[in-house]
Parts: structure tokens; C-alpha cells; sequence
């Protein structure tokens, strides 16, 4: 009987790189951006490190730094300098993450730029959407808004827009209003399932986005539940979604595996903060071997079947492959 031995094709790098099924390539990464409007509030993140909070400009220094690297796309979040019950410094035509688009796309026309498209960040009280007199989120209210939103994002020149809230029927009711105005071009990259997770505290300092009271487990999704990630998928391709996106990353493999397994649409997953920041902690110990250790979580996204990788280890990760 012939001797079976895989090994044979384990023998060094060179064998290995020849018959390695999954690669994880630049330019399918996405680096998070931070842009704050006070220049008060720029500056690096406790919680993430090396990870900042910029200014305009600088976020179009970042901008071009991540385009020489061969990261062509990015995802921008915005730290108001007001807040109030209704989110208004996140329509606002003249808001931060307006500017911050057209400042970019003005500098680097071909680079990809993408923004969030929630409220948390602008809200006072925290959550993600207009409260009801009852103090819950009012879905088709917060909806209304997130349109406005989007529209302004559009008008600033965006590429993409992300719905990232939660709310039912708000890519529809996006798409609907970005095609009535003449925005055809731009596309949805829908949070479709995005659980409520304890991964996102470090995001929630850098956003100032903790919410003041309860939490967003009425909206966010139960992180037991995997058939129903697939029916809110499904809910937003048929809403019109071009791309749709997992969140968290590392404990939804198995979400990411189905969704690959069930749709054609092209698939994000979100590397989140806490999973940057455990990784962090835990080089800075000693425990894991950087190159080793982030090499390995951003390949297991590609392996589960993930055509794009949000990630904060993006601009390190561009780095070492350009210097070898």
C-alpha cells in the first residue's frame, strides 16, 4: 500500500506558499478612521494603541499614506463637537464627516471611502437612533434620519455608505432615496448582522459612543442566533445591499462560513476594536508573536469566506508586506 504523507508538501516556505489555498491580499483590507472636529479631541486612542483620533487634515495625510500602501479603502467615523437628542451634527451638509469626504476624495479621487452611517456618535444619550416617549429607539423615525444622513454623505462625494444601526428597513428605504436623487452610483455596504457584542468597548471610547442608559440588545443582534443572521442578510439583499457585513469578526466565523455558503453578494467582515485591542495587549506581553498572531486572525476571516476585511491592523499589516 503507498504511504500517505501530506507532509510532502509541508517540507519549507517555499512548498507551503506554492499550496496554500487561502491568501489575504491589501487590497481587500479596510482601514477604520477616526476624525474628530475639535482638534481637542484628536489624538491617540488609550484603548487602541496605535490607533488615533485625527484631524481633517491629517485624516488626509492618513488617507494618502494608506493609498501608497496599497490600502485603497477606508471607513470613516466622526467625533462631533455637538451632540443632542436628535443626531442634527450628523445631516449637517457642513458636519464632520462631510468635510472629511470631500477633503479626500479632492486628494485622492481613486481611493475608496467609505462612512458609517449611524447616530450614535451624535446622539447625547448614546444609542444609535431617535428615542420614542417610552425611552426605546423609534425604528422608522431613526430610519427617516439615517436617509438624511446618507444623502449628505452622498452629496459630499462618498463612495459607499453603511448603514450600521440596525434598524429594520432603513437599506431600502437608503437606496430608495439615493437613487431618487440622482445617486445611483453610490453604494450600500449594510451592517446586516451586527451582534450585540462585548468586543466593542475600545470603539466606544475612541466614538464617545457608550450609550447613557440600558444597552442596544433591542436592535443589535443575540449572539446565540446564527439562522437569524442569514434572514437579515437576506432582508437586505433584498433591500438592495451590494455588499453586506458581519460584525464582530473572530466569534462569528461560523456566521461568516453560512454567509459565504447562502449568498452571492460580497461579504465584509469587521476585525473590531476589542479583538484589535485583546490582540495588542497580548503582543505588548509577550504572549504572541505579532507578525504570527495577526497573519493568522486575518487569514481565518478570508479562510471562512470573506471577500473584505475591515480591520485596525490593516495599515500594520500593508507595512510589513511592503518592507518584506
Amino acid at each position: 500500500m503507498i504511504a500517505l504523507r501530506p507532509r510532502r508538501l509541508r517540507r519549507s516556505e517555499v512548498i507551503r506558499a506554492l499550496v496554500r489555498e487561502h491568501r489575504v491580499e491589501v487590497e481587500q483590507l479596510v482601514q477604520p478612521i477616526f476624525v474628530a472636529e475639535q482638534p481637542a479631541d484628536a489624538g491617540p486612542i488609550a484603548s487602541m494603541p496605535g490607533i488615533a483620533r485625527l484631524t481633517p487634515d491629517g485624516a488626509v495625510a492618513e488617507a494618502r499614506e494608506l493609498f501608497e500602501l496599497g490600502i485603497k479603502s477606508l471607513l470613516l467615523f466622526g467625533i462631533p463637537a455637538h451632540k443632542d437628542a436628535v443626531a442634527s451634527a450628523n445631516y449637517d451638509p457642513e458636519g464632520i464627516v462631510q468635510r472629511t469626504i470631500r477633503a479626500i476624495k479632492s486628494a485622492l479621487p481613486e481611493m475608496v471611502v467609505i462612512a458609517d452611517v449611524c447616530n450614535c456618535e451624535y446622539t447625547d444619550h448614546g444609542h444609535c437612533g431617535l428615542l420614542d416617549a417610552t425611552g426605546e429607539v423609534d425604528n422608522d423615525a431613526t430610519v427617516e434620519l439615517l436617509v438624511r444622513t446618507a444623502l449628505t454623505y452622498a452629496q459630499a462625494g462618498v463612495d459607499v455608505v453603511a448603514p450600521s444601526d440596525m434598524m429594520d428597513g432603513r437599506v431600502e428605504a437608503i437606496r430608495s432615496a439615493l437613487d431618487a436623487h440622482g445617486q445611483t452610483g453610490v453604494a450600500i455596504m449594510a451592517y446586516s448582522a451586527k451582534y450585540a457584542s462585548a468586543f466593542y468597548g475600545p470603539f466606544r471610547e475612541a466614538a464617545g459612543a457608550t450609550p447613557q442608559f440600558g444597552d442596544r440588545r433591542s436592535y443589535q443582534m443575540d449572539p446565540p442566533n446564527a439562522r437569524e443572521a442569514l434572514r437579515e442578510i437576506a432582508l437586505d439583499v433584498a433591500e438592495g445591499a451590494d455588499i453586506v457585513m458581519i460584525k464582530p469578526g473572530l466569534p462569528y466565523l461560523d456566521v461568516v462560513r453560512a454567509a459565504r455558503d447562502t449568498f452571492d453578494q460580497p461579504i465584509a467582515v469587521y476585525n473590531v476594536s476589542g479583538e484589535y485591542s485583546m490582540l495588542k495587549a497580548a503582543i505588548a506581553n509577550g504572549w504572541l508573536d505579532a507578525e504570527r498572531a495577526v497573519d493568522e486572525v486575518l487569514t481565518s476571516f478570508v479562510r471562512a469566506g470573506a471577500d473584505i476585511v475591515i480591520t485596525y491592523f490593516a495599515k500594520e499589516y500593508a507595512q510589513r508586506k511592503r518592507h518584506g
